[in-house]
């Protein structure tokens, strides 16, 4: 498969590196050599399968509007843009081809999540009270995290009571990713924790998302279909 990878920080040079041992053929754009998507031109992306985003906010929308309206699936690692999720979509099935997004790639993030609905399903209505503190690297841009927003959101999903949850976060060093759930009453505490050692997880979650889209069209959250790469 070809892939492109658009992004050639230390997540996307460990996507390249993770997609060239499963025998891929890559090839990385940086962000100085494709400002506001001038280099996604129609007969560039021909050359590519998919393309996979680990970029910015403010980049990563150029990229896809170049990437979808060529027909190139695209994978995106990328977060704080979902407020242009419904347009980049719509784009996506209009043009007949494939979006797949998630806040974290990693399998044991999306178990994670499972785990952290079902916690809100389960106590969100029986007086516990909750709050999600998330740690990453100093030169993160968003915050909170996506994958914070994420658990806030699976436990709204399993309680409206706990919908909204307190988010607190810290930027620390080279920190890949810590994020920590815990729901107390005034009779125990219980903790989900979820601890990222390098960022190898995130990137061979993305290299398999993006071999499971080469074959597909629509739009899809990671989170749907993990279990399926």
């Amino acid at each position: 498969m070809r892939i492109l990878i658009l992004g050639a920080g230390k997540t996307g040079k460990l996507v390249a590196e993770v997609a060239a041992e499963c025998g891929h053929s890559i090839h990385v754009l940086d962000a100085k050599e494709n400002p506001n998507g001038a280099a996604l031109t129609p007969p560039f992306l021909t050359g590519f399968d998919v393309a996979i985003d680990f970029t910015t906010p403010e980049a990563v929308i150029p990229n896809l509007r170049a990437c979808l309206a060529t027909g190139v699936r695209t994978v995106v690692g990328t977060t704080g843009w979902y407020a242009q999720l419904a347009e980049m979509r719509g784009l996506a099935e209009r043009k007949q081809t494939g979006l797949l997004y998630s806040s974290n790639y990693s399998l044991g993030v999306q178990v994670t999540l499972q785990l952290v609905e079902l916690l809100g399903r389960e106590l969100g209505n029986k007086g516990y009270k909750f709050h999600i503190s998330e740690t990453h690297h100093s030169s993160k841009l968003d915050a909170p995290s996506g994958t914070a927003l994420s658990m806030q959101q699976a436990l709204g999903k399993g309680s409206h009571k706990a919908a909204g949850t307190e988010i607190t976060s810290h930027r620390e060093g080279d920190a890949s990713g810590l994020h920590v759930l815990e729901a107390s009453s005034d009779a125990d505490r219980i903790v989900i924790t979820h601890e990222a050692f390098n960022r190898r997880g995130f990137a061979e979650g993305a290299v398999r998302a993006a071999e499971w889209l080469s074959t597909r069209t629509g739009c899809y959250d990671f989170h749907d279909i993990f279990t399926q790469v």
